[in-house]
């Protein structure tokens, strides 16, 4: 793939809009460089839409090159002295910062709800795991500690340190603006870095307002820019000689891209694909838990969540009654606008993703797969991007709704026979971020999570994502290099290690030594 393929795929890429036309009376908003508000330079911008109403609420400044050049200046600027803060000193600004959040939650939230479309209660439920981050982040002290070794030979004492890479960025999905950049900036910004985020400009303005709650919290300026762009703040960040690391989440076509562009360039990289994860059902488990687990972690926000089941592999006996349960409960579900308290799930976040989604259950249609429920059916009163969730029955692997990651409110189920058949057809899959097991068999559980190639399992639980003290990251197609997200993994990526061997002989015990130093 080349790179204009691939970033024209990029999540978070819009086409410019004329100022004269949906964008004009639109809010602008700003970079965040060096602690305050930057208006573009450029003489491009997006829109910005609230999904529930189909309206342009706010239009995005689009950075140039020399754009992102400021805020890497300004990041590389401040980064000595950040780094060189005391842990205690560190540690007071990221405790003030959680107070902030859990403070501000709920206006966070809102911005969240409005500029993506989810619910409010799935929007606080986001902001949560981010301060969860920020948490685990708070505990640098303990986390930043080397290893010490003295007489590792005669005389000779070896210690290790963890020492801050410099300036790292950031570049996230629309998925998940707020908790997805958390991951991110809270083990950097803790471990001395400075930091560079590229959020979705899709939904950008919450990545802002965080900048600004951490410089209340007592940041200092230039630790945190946030700069808004499409591929060309991209491709600057990618090759930018003053950024030593990149973090990415995002869909798998991108993610191999901006691996192999940022690593030609020298750089640390973590990048986060896409999925297509299964849930295996048995005959022998609570099948109206796991109905109930089906239709949250397939519908939730939509479905447009990296670690939302797409799939139900239903074995043998369990087909039938769990495909009932899950239409049943379907038809019970209340779609409508964040705003309202009623609503469960709410709008896709462009109109142009909700049709791409509409067309994939036409898709399984004419390859064989029965549609129990299909979304398209449901109309809404509104303008906005609303779609009805999809149930598609006998889905088979060949089918293009199985092989392709929708993210969508689209469920397929597929049946198989066995369990050894569900494992297997799991393993084939070229994704592998999450997978769940519904089972009362405690044998069968323990051989799923040792066997299947898959890197978060849930048992009899849907969603695997796991707590801030872990760290979060797939296998396969999934993710590109070693390095996971956040937790321990985050600490190591964040960070370098240095080993320091010293002597502090006698002065008479000097003498000449030609040969290799040995450890004796």
């Amino acid at each position: 793939m080349d790179t204009k393929q691939a970033l024209d795929e990029f999540p978070g890429s819009q086409s410019v809009m004329d100022m004269s036309g949906p964008l004009a009376g639109a809010v602008a908003l700003d970079h965040f460089i060096s602690g305050r508000s930057t208006p573009g330079r450029s003489d491009r911008t997006g829109p910005v839409y609230n999904p529930a109403t189909g309206e342009v609420v706010a239009r995005v400044p689009l950075a140039s090159a020399d754009e992102v050049d400021l805020a890497v200046a300004s990041a590389r600027a401040a980064q000595p002295a950040w780094g060189g803060a005391s842990i205690s000193r560190r540690t007071e600004v990221l405790f003030s910062f959680r107070h902030l959040l859990h403070t501000h939650r709920e206006e966070l939230a809102e911005l969240v709800s409005r500029e993506h479309g989810k619910v409010l209660s799935d929007a606080l439920g986001e902001v949560a795991r981010g301060i969860e981050n920020v948490e685990f982040a708070c505990g640098l002290g303990q986390l930043l500690k080397g290893g010490h070794t003295l007489d590792a030979s005669s005389g000779v004492d070896v210690h290790e340190l963890r020492q801050p890479l410099g300036v790292v960025a950031g570049i996230t999905p629309f998925n998940f603006p707020i908790m997805v950049p958390l991951w991110m900036i809270a083990t950097a910004v803790a471990c001395g870095n400075a930091f560079v985020l590229k959020p979705s400009e899709k939904d950008p303005s919450v990545s802002v307002r965080v900048a600004d709650l951490f410089m209340k919290a007592g940041l200092p300026q230039g630790v945190l820019n946030v700069i808004h762009g499409d591929q060309v703040a991209v491709d600057r960040i990618l090759e930018h000689p003053g950024i030593d690391a990149v973090s990415f989440v995002g869909s798998t076509p991108v993610a191999r891209h901006v691996y192999q562009q940022a690593a030609l360039h020298g750089k640390r990289v973590q990048a986060l694909g896409g999925a297509k994860n299964h849930m295996v059902v048995l005959p022998d488990a609570d099948l109206d838990l796991a109905a109930d687990a089906a239709v949250s972690a397939a519908y939730g926000s939509a479905g447009e969540r990296c670690m939302a089941i797409a799939l139900v592999v239903a074995v043998g006996a369990a087909a039938d009654p769990l495909v009932a349960g899950i239409r049943a409960r379907i038809g019970r579900l209340r779609i409508g606008p964040g705003s309202d308290p009623a609503s469960e799930m709410g709008p896709l976040v462009t109109r142009e993703h909700r049709d791409r989604v509409a067309g994939y259950i036409e898709s399984g249609r004419a390859e064989g797969a029965e549609v129990v429920v299909d979304g398209r059916e449901q109309h809404f009163d509104t303008a906005g991007f609303f779609l009805g969730v999809s149930l598609l029955d006998h889905v088979r692997p060949w089918m293009r709704v199985y092989q392709e990651e929708i993210f969508g409110p689209v469920l397929g189920v597929v049946r198989v026979a066995t369990f050894e058949e569900a494992l297997e057809l799991v393993n084939r899959n070229p994704y592998g971020n999450g997978t769940a097991i519904f089972t009362r068999d405690g044998g069968l559980a323990r051989r799923y999570q040792r066997e299947v190639e898959v890197g978060m399992v849930g048992v009899n639980v849907p969603i695997p994502v796991p707590v801030g003290y872990y760290s979060f990251g797939g296998w396969k197609a999934s993710r590109f290099g070693d390095a996971n997200m956040y937790g321990p993994a985050g600490i190591d990526f964040y960070t370098r290690t240095k080993v320091v061997t010293s002597r502090w002989p006698e002065p008479s015990a000097s003498q000449l030594d030609l040969g290799f130093p040995q450890t004796r």
